[in-house]
């Protein structure tokens, strides 16, 4: 083949620091409406942003000429940049360290959406721990439990 393509779904997730409650109902759309705009400006299609009050979801397709890394720095650091300088933070606000991302095919773009949308649900049942601990479990990800969480 002449050409290289590719099209890489990519359930990205990452925490507030310390997972902190620092997401609010009001800061939300802003938040990830700032986070969905960061992917434009990297040239990355993103087709949802959501989550809940101490960590984000986001449904991207990950461009063929980056790494996650290249694509994950930058929306962090952005958009905490953004927080504490236009959001009032002022220095109180930063994600997590690490990440994790999943794979999945297209055709289960549509139940990505929908899980990331009933994020408010979906944590009246079950902590982010356990959600993350089931996404490892599930994707087969092996993890050593001592870095996860500080």
């Amino acid at each position: 083949m002449a050409q290289s393509l590719s099209k890489l779904l990519v359930h990205l997730v990452f925490s507030t620091k310390n997972r902190e409650p620092l997401i609010t109902k009001n800061l939300k759309e802003d938040l990830f409406s700032y986070l969905s705009g960061i992917c434009r400006n990297l040239d990355i299609e993103c087709y949802r942003v959501g989550g809940h009050r101490d960590h984000v979801h986001m449904a991207i397709i990950l461009p063929r000429t980056k790494t996650l890394s290249d694509i994950v720095s930058p929306i962090k650091s952005s958009s905490s940049k953004w927080l504490n300088e236009e959001k009032g933070f002022q220095g109180k606000f930063a994600w997590q360290a690490g990440y994790g991302a999943f794979s999945l095919g297209f055709s289960q773009l549509g139940s990505l959406i929908r899980y990331i949308d009933d994020q408010e649900n979906h944590h009246k049942k079950i902590t982010f721990k356990e959600e993350l601990m089931d996404f490892f479990n599930r994707y087969k990800v092996e993890y050593d439990e001592q870095y996860l969480w500080s």
